[in-house]
Order: C-alpha cells, then sequence, then structure tokens
C-alpha cells in the first residue's frame, strides 16, 4: 500500500517512518512530509487557528497535493485535511490522525468519499491524565505559589485558601466527561480515598479494575456542579460553545476549585474570572487558553487564586513517539484480522 505520512515538530516524520518501517511488508511505498512551524511558540498559533475551526486557512506543505494522489493511507499529526486535499486524493482509502480532535480533518468531505478515519484520543491520555491530577493538588496545596514565593525570597505562609487546605481523601472530585482521559484521572483518583462524581452522556460498564466503582457515581451536571469540591472537565462540544459559564459558577461551592485541561472553549473564561475575583469559588487550575501564548496582560496573570501552565497537559515523549506504532497496530490488525480499530471516528458513516 502506497502511504503519505506528514509530521510535525511534535509527532515528528521521523516518529511516524519508525512505526511504518515495522511493517515495510505491508506498506512498501511510504512518502513523509513535514508541516508547520519548527519551533514550539509558532507552531502552538497554529494548533489554535486549527481547535478554533481554521483549517482552511493554514498553509500546506510543499508538494503535499501532489504526494496525495496515488496515497492509500494518509496519516497526520495536525497537518489539514481539507476538502481540497481529498478532491486529489482519489485512491485514499485511511486517514490516521494522531489525536483525539478532529479539527484538522475534513470528516464529512472524508465520509462521502467512503474514506475511513481512525483517531487516537488516548495517544496522550495518560499524560493528560497524570497532568490533571498535578495542577489539581498544585491549586489545592499551593505548591505553585509556595514555589514562586520561594524563588522570590519570601517564606510565604497565607495563602488565598488558607485554613481551608483540604486532603483530597476528604473531597467529592466531579469529572465532567468520561472519554480516554476522563477515566483514566477517575483511575488515578481511585488510589486516593476521594468520593467522585461523573457526568457523561452514558455510563460504562464497570469493567476498569483500577477504578474503585463503590466510590463512583454517575449524576447529571447539575449534581455534579453543586456538590462537588474540585470539578475537572474532560469533555469536548462539537458546537464550540461553553458548557461552563456564569450560571454553572454561581452555582458550585463557594470553597470548590475548578480544573481545566480539555479545551479552552468549553469554558467561559470571563465568567470564570468574575467567579474568582468575587471569590465565588476557592480557585482554579487552567492549562488551556483562547489565545496562546497567555499574554502579560491577561487578567487571569494578575490573580492569586489560580494555578497556570502553558499548555503542557499531553506534552510527553510516549504520548508523541508511541501513537504512530498504536495507530498502525489498529490498523493492521484491521487489514489482516478483520478486527475493528477502537476508535474508527465516521464508523455509523459505513
Amino acid at each position: 500500500m502506497k502511504v503519505l505520512a506528514v509530521g510535525d515538530i511534535f509527532v515528528t516524520p521521523e516518529m511516524m517512518k519508525a512505526g511504518f518501517e515495522k511493517y515495510e511488508d505491508l506498506f512498501d511505498d511510504c512518502k513523509y512530509l513535514f508541516f508547520g512551524k519548527k519551533d514550539r511558540k509558532n507552531m502552538r498559533d497554529i494548533v489554535k487557528l486549527i481547535e478554533c475551526g481554521g483549517r482552511d486557512e493554514c498553509t500546506l506543505p510543499k508538494g503535499y497535493l501532489e504526494a496525495v494522489e496515488d496515497a492509500e493511507v494518509l496519516m497526520v499529526h495536525l497537518c489539514p485535511i481539507t476538502e481540497e486535499v481529498l478532491n486529489r486524493a482519489k485512491k485514499l482509502k485511511y486517514i490516521l490522525c494522531n489525536r483525539g480532535g478532529v479539527e484538522n480533518v475534513d470528516v464529512d468531505a472524508a465520509s462521502a468519499r467512503k474514506i475511513k478515519v481512525l483517531t487516537n484520543p488516548a495517544h496522550n491520555a495518560n499524560a493528560v491524565a497524570e497532568f490533571t491530577i498535578g495542577i489539581m493538588f498544585s491549586e489545592l496545596r499551593n505548591i505553585a505559589r509556595s514555589h514562586l514565593a520561594l524563588k522570590s525570597g519570601d517564606w510565604r505562609e497565607k495563602y488565598p485558601n488558607s485554613g481551608n487546605i483540604i486532603e483530597l481523601k476528604d473531597l467529592t472530585i466531579g469529572i465532567v466527561g468520561f472519554g480516554n482521559v476522563g477515566e483514566l484521572v477517575c483511575e488515578k483518583l481511585s488510589g486516593f480515598g476521594c468520593d467522585i462524581l461523573v457526568s457523561n452522556l452514558f455510563e460504562p460498564e464497570h469493567t476498569n479494575p483500577r477504578i474503585n466503582w463503590d466510590k463512583v457515581r454517575f449524576v447529571e451536571l447539575e449534581e455534579l456542579i453543586t456538590t462537588s469540591d474540585v470539578i475537572s472537565l474532560h469533555a469536548r462540544s462539537k458546537s464550540k460553545k461553553p458548557i461552563f459559564g456564569k450560571k454553572e459558577f454561581d452555582m458550585m461551592k463557594p470553597s470548590a476549585y475548578f480544573i481545566n485541561t480539555s479545551r479552552s472553549y468549553m469554558v467561559d473564561y470571563k465568567a470564570l474570572y468574575e467567579a474568582l475575583t468575587e471569590q465565588l469559588i476557592e480557585g482554579a487550575a487552567i492549562d488551556v487558553f483562547e489565545v496562546e501564548p497567555l499574554g502579560n496582560d491577561h487578567p487571569f496573570v494578575g490573580l492569586d487564586n489560580i494555578t497556570l501552565t502553558n499548555h503542557r497537559g499531553g506534552d510527553t515523549v510516549n504520548a508523541y513517539a508511541d501513537s504512530p506504532k498504536m495507530m498502525l497496530e489498529e490498523l493492521v490488525a484491521w487489514l489482516g484480522e478483520n478486527k475493528q480499530p477502537k476508535f474508527w471516528y465516521n464508523k455509523g458513516e459505513f
């Protein structure tokens, strides 16, 4: 089969090549291209553009449209797959997208052409889940604030939540969204002995043996918001409309914390800022923003009851390097054993 693989600074062409080399008898003609910028700062701007619906505005790699004409398999990470690209891809059968979101892929156009789209939302799920627990601790226990104070020569004793610093074992944690990341956050929290509330479109089978299901309840979003001591967001919305705004922050307990390592568009950050400044909630920890990088004039920067990180959630060597191998294992099992992949995004169209 003929392959076109388009990497970037995160999932590099070399990582993709390492995955395909294991199956060189099956994929005998592979071409590799590079998309985007070669520095992370400028590449983040492209990521934000794509995630906000701007895939058609991106500059495509040189030779991309010509190379895709003979490809039967197209592997990408962030590189756009637009209708223009698909119009040239007359032989394309499979799209392998090394990420959970498909903002860079015109899935409707692919489905109309009977091209199967595979995604890999699990590629950085563990990385994001671990990171979520990390910034949860950082905000609740003032780890980042203490560090910053010491670096400035200040042995700080008083914090925004002084008098209400509590351990996870006594808390109720609300998880909004129970996909790959949400389930792993639940799994990791099971070891801390806290109660866990989950709001999701459906309740999955309790098959994960590492989760203490006796401590987990699936509830409506309103109950989760009003009851939880910490709310961690792991959902996505095709409409790109916030699911957390003024109404939801007003419903939270004054002692509660809000965590977002998911998507910035899921949250009305103006409403969150007001909730923090008016002390309607205790604190927040945020890893994703509407505009990145975050400027020094952003309202969040001046707050003392928020932990800010610069989109680090899924940024591990494991998450990027392992993804092409994970995707190809799924595809090869599908081709050889007719075993359908777990993340066949447009399965309902076939």
